[in-house]
This record gives structure tokens, sequence and C-alpha cells, in this order.
């Protein structure tokens, strides 16, 4: 019993400790860069839907892009989506680069989002495509540094979101679900040769989305990045993640809110992959924490050790937040308290349905092609 219990205590804690150390690795030296006669004609490919707060900040950045050779594609669903204006006023600012805004909507599969980007992957003149959400901030580098990522054996390079400017308690809790706990899981599964798609960047050769099925097949899960992970990973081929994560700003939260987006991208992991997803209840300090009580219940611990238990917890992650320039004050150490009281009530949540809700469309497993346009999330 009391091994059993000390297992519980060190097993989660380690795996913590390393996937930390495995994530800040990343940002500590500098990054490759590719010589410029490697740098290949790419194409950009933004689908919008309405307008959030920071769009006409993350949106300009596509037209900043320190990159010799590359063209902005723009998708709406509708003439009067909220966001055209402004991609408009953009396009016009910005005529030293190639920009397009396409408009229209032909429901080929159940998520709305890839049937917004049908069009300006038919439209893209490179074989080197690029989609990114509209809620990314792009850095100058961006493109050069998905190029970097690239090498032989690759089938597509990815990077999830990593939060930044939160404005409220529940934007910081937002960025510590995705910065030191999704972001740290991810980086430190590529760093291990295990990488994962995430929507939010998905930078591949149109050859190898052609090969297997196209955007079509991207619908066959309930989000586009799950099926991507697995299209590439059919062809004998890696998903790569950047060596560092590009910044999403994330503003005010409502608890609310977080809570609904939490719970649909659980509900997406444990559709793709629901084995991985069975595990992801030992993904914060519970486990550690319950096998460490059960010790001192039992007279093999003493009381103190439930405090540096959570200060090697909290502290890993405070200290992967700082390498990694993330916000890492005192709010958002509370944020991270509060995520992972979150965290096991999410996951009973998620076998409550399969289904989600995406800004008013609602998708499940093997739903029918919807009209509705999808925005970045």
């Amino acid at each position: 019993m009391l091994t059993l219990l000390l297992l519980l205590v060190l097993v989660p804690l380690a795996i913590h400790l390393l996937s930390a150390v495995l994530a800040g690795a990343r940002y500590v030296g500098p990054e490759q860069r590719p010589a410029q006669a490697d740098l290949p004609f790419v194409s950009l490919i933004r689908p919008v839907c309405g307008l959030d707060a920071f769009d006409e900040e993350t949106l300009a950045s596509s037209f900043v892009q320190d990159y010799p050779n590359y063209e902005v594609i723009f998708c709406a669903a509708r003439d009067k989506d909220a966001a055209v204006p402004l991609v408009r006023r953009l396009i016009a600012a910005h005529p030293q680069v190639q920009a397009q805004l396409l408009i229209g909507d032909v429901a080929q599969t159940g998520n709305p989002k890839l049937n917004n980007l049908f069009k300006g992957v038919a439209a893209a003149r490179s074989e080197h495509l690029v989609m990114t959400d509209s809620n990314l901030l792009l850095d100058r580098d961006y493109l050069t540094r998905l190029v970097a990522t690239w090498r032989e054996g690759t089938g597509l390079v990815s990077a999830p979101p990593a939060g930044s400017r939160p404005e409220n308690f529940w934007g910081a809790v937002e960025c510590a679900f995705l910065n030191s706990s999704q972001g740290r899981w991810q980086l430190a599964a590529d760093s291990l040769g295990l990488g994962f798609a995430q929507g939010k960047t998905l930078f591949w050769r149109r050859d190898v989305l052609e090969a297997g099925g196209g955007l079509r097949a991207l619908g066959r899960n309930l989000a586009e990045d799950v099926a991507a992970t697995k299209l590439v990973r059919a062809q004998g081929l890696k998903v790569r993640l950047s060596q560092r994560l590009f910044s999403q700003p994330i503003g005010s939260r409502a608890a609310r809110t977080v809570w609904d987006r939490q719970l649909r991208w659980s509900r997406v992991r444990r559709d793709g992959f629901p084995g991985l997803f069975i595990g992801e209840i030992a993904q914060g300090p519970l486990l550690a924490l319950l096998g460490l009580i059960g010790l001192i219940t039992l007279g093999a611990a003493p009381l103190w050790a439930l405090p540096v238990l959570l200060i090697l917890w909290y502290g890993a992650e405070w200290t992967l937040c700082k390498v990694a320039g993330w916000p890492a004050g005192a709010r958002d150490v509370a944020a991270m308290l509060m995520r992972d009281l979150l965290l096991p009530a999410i996951w009973v949540a998620t076998w409550a349905g399969r289904g989600i809700s995406w800004r008013g469309t609602d998708m499940a497993p093997g739903s029918t092609p919807s009209s509705a346009a999808g925005p970045a999330e």
C-alpha cells in the first residue's frame, strides 16, 4: 500500500517536471533559421468570421512578414460578415503585399471553418500552404520559423497558441490552460517525436494534403487538427511543432466562456484520441495530492510535504512561463490553481456528450455538412 501511494505521488510529479523541462528547453538558445535560398513561395490562408477585440492587430500582422515571397488569402463565408470591411481596408493599406479576399461558402464537410477554407486552397498559387486562424498574432518571422521547422520526414508543421495579454482573472485562466498546460504538453510531446497538430497553424505541402484526401478528409473528426494529425501519420510522416509558440491575445474572458471552450476542446480530444484522453485525468496535481494525503494519513509522510509538493508543482510551471515569456505574475499562479480545480470537472463533463457547439454551429462526430461559417477559436 505504501509503495502504491508513493508511486502515485512520484510518477505524476516526475512526468510533470520532465514535461516542463522539455518545453522550457525549446526557449533556451537561438532558433534555427533557413538560408534565404531555401525559402519557398508561400500562400498564407486566413479564414475570418465576425470580429474579435484584437482582430485588426492580428490580421494586420499578415502584411508585415519579414519573408521574401508570399501571398495572403482571406476567406469569408458571406459578404456581410463583420470582418469583411476590416480585411478590405487592410488590403488597401498594404498594396506591397499580394493579397485578396474571397467570399463564398460551399458545405462540403460538417466543419464550417473547413468549408470557408476550400476556396482559399483552390486559389492558392503556392504548393506550400499555411492555414492560420484570424486571432493569431504573427511575429514578423512567423513564416520563416515555420519553414525552418520543416525537414525530411515532415508532413505538417503546426503550433498551439500561447495566450498573452489577459485583462482579467478568467483571461489569465484561459492563458493557464493554453500555456503551461496544453502548450507544455504539446511541446514536450513534440520534443519526444510525438507531435500533434493544432488548428491555429497548419503548414504543409499541397501534395501531402491531397494524398490524404484533401480538405474534405479533415472533416472526418470534430476538429481539423485531429484529422490532420491522423492524415499525416497515415502517410508515414510526422507532425512537427515550431520550436516556440506564437501569441494569441486573450483580453477579458468570462468564467462560462472559459468553461465552454475547454469543454469543447476536451470533447474534441476525446473524439480524436480516446486512449490518450483517458489519461488526462492525471494531468493536474490531483493524483499526486491524493497519494500524498494517503501517506500522511498512514503516518508515512509529514504534513509539511503537502505545501512542498505544491511549490514543486507550480514552481515548475512558473519557471517555464518565465523562461518562455508567458504571463507569470501572482494572478497567473492563482489562475493555474483554478485551472487545476476545473480539470477534473471538465474531464467528467466530457463524457456526458460528444457533440460541440462552435459559435452557433452544432457539430457532432459524423455530422452532415453545414453552411454556417466557422471562426477561429
